[in-house]
């Protein structure tokens, strides 16, 4: 159940080494992503996903959590590749959304990413979701190429980078 106390900001914070409840997270980005479905072609990989293997891949990748009192409501993940942190899976419940939760998991991925002495957070996002890049522009990241699944020959997702 999602706590909503409309003065309490989400806290940001690394993943804990302790965190254990991968559902919860699952249902997070289930309820995030689900205005996605039948919208892009092809189907988002997040579906395909379980719990274990959400813990599988959190274990290989640097991951941020939005946290109001005991719930979560947002998350990210991020990978080294080549110069840039690559994020990945970026979700904000739907009713925290607009409140700023976003910004400051990708501020807080920057910090990261600065550390490591890396040039610039990176994201792909499909072409369908036209309000995702209009909040990614928001935040700064700008839209550099275009890639296309495999056996698709139209353009499905947008490359985007915000250099630091």
């Amino acid at each position: 159940m999602i706590d909503e106390k409309p003065v309490q900001a989400p806290v940001i914070a690394p993943l804990p080494k302790d965190f254990t409840d991968w559902t919860a997270m699952l249902s997070l980005l289930h309820a995030s992503f689900a205005r996605h479905a039948g919208r892009i072609d092809p189907p988002s990989s997040l579906f395909e996903m379980s719990a274990s293997s959400l813990a599988e891949k959190a274990a290989l990748e640097r991951v941020f959590v939005a946290s109001l009192g005991q719930s979560l409501v947002g998350c990210g993940f991020g990978r080294q590749k080549d110069d840039a942190l690559y994020l990945s899976k970026l979700a904000v419940h739907p009713k925290f959304q607009g409140r700023g939760c976003f910004r400051e998991i990708i501020d807080a991925f920057s910090g990261i990413a600065r550390d490591m002495h890396l040039t610039s957070l990176t994201l792909l996002t499909r072409v369908e979701l036209t309000e995702n890049h209009l909040v990614f522009e928001k935040v700064g990241f700008r839209k550099e190429s275009e890639t296309r699944h495999p056996g698709y020959d139209r353009t499905t997702s947008f490359f985007y980078r915000l250099a630091l």
